[in-house]
């Protein structure tokens, strides 16, 4: 039963990134005016607005002219849903489930403006600072001082990553990662940070191989960020562990 209501609201609140991180970056309401075909400005109506399951009957199409949906939607809502579930079942119903899906929810919103305009923008991340401050007051991590840690060597160290490499890292990317290092503290930080590089530079390496990506050309880099915060954030201690007997056996 709650189960069903976490995915629930998950993938509504999942259709609700979506029209943030689509329409923050380049300063539009996220209120006013409805949502519409990008192609012949219908506006649609309730039934066609249910999460995943709208795109799904109607082919991935708009209803009025045809046209192609991006498949950004449904893709949004469904993991949105599926992340917010996967909470209480990686962490057990604890306090901490706030900070996880406020986390998740940052993480969805940047995934879509990063994917479609290569931005972070300042308004997303100053709004999810304050919520983000609010929960550590009341949820710390242990010791509570290493949310600042956390925070402070992340934008030192992606700071200096974009001096020495001359833009390598952009200023937004930087700035996601301070706010994560204050979330999931400093240890945490280093493994999400490791993994989203290593992510990055995989899946580049095979974008280049196959030519699916231009040689030089930026690729936004929050998608990896998402990934590789999660996946720390849920499974450090496993993670860690599997290393260490790794290293034993060796």
């Amino acid at each position: 039963m709650f189960y069903s209501i976490v995915i629930f609201y998950g993938l509504i609140l999942g259709s609700f990134y979506n029209v943030v991180g689509l329409r923050v970056p380049v300063k539009k309401s996220i209120v006013a005016p409805r949502s519409a075909c990008p192609n012949c400005h219908h506006q649609l109506r309730a039934f066609e607005l249910i999460p995943v399951l709208s795109y799904v009957m109607q082919g991935g199409k708009c209803r009025r002219c045809k046209t192609k949906i991006s498949p950004l939607y449904p893709f949004v809502e469904l993991m949105t849903g599926l992340l917010f579930v996967s909470a209480p079942l990686v962490l057990g119903w604890t306090i901490e489930l706030v900070v996880a899906w406020t986390l998740i929810s940052l993480l969805m919103i940047i995934f879509v403006s990063d994917i479609s305009y290569m931005l972070i923008p300042d308004k997303i991340l100053l709004v999810f600072a304050g919520i983000f401050l609010l929960e550590r007051i009341f949820i710390p991590l242990t010791p509570w001082w290493d949310s600042l840690l956390g925070g402070a060597i992340a934008f030192i160290l992606l700071l200096l990553i974009a001096v020495m490499s001359k833009g390598g890292m952009g200023g937004g990317d930087i700035k996601l990662f301070a706010l994560i290092g204050f979330v999931v503290g400093t240890k945490v930080f280093f493994l999400s940070f490791f993994l989203a590089t290593l992510l990055g530079a995989v899946i580049g390496g095979f974008g280049l191989l196959f030519k699916l990506i231009e040689r030089k050309k930026p690729i936004p880099f929050g998608p990896f960020i998402a990934v590789g915060t999660l996946v720390a954030y849920y499974f450090y201690d496993q993670i860690l562990d599997y290393y260490f007997s790794f290293l034993v056996g060796v």
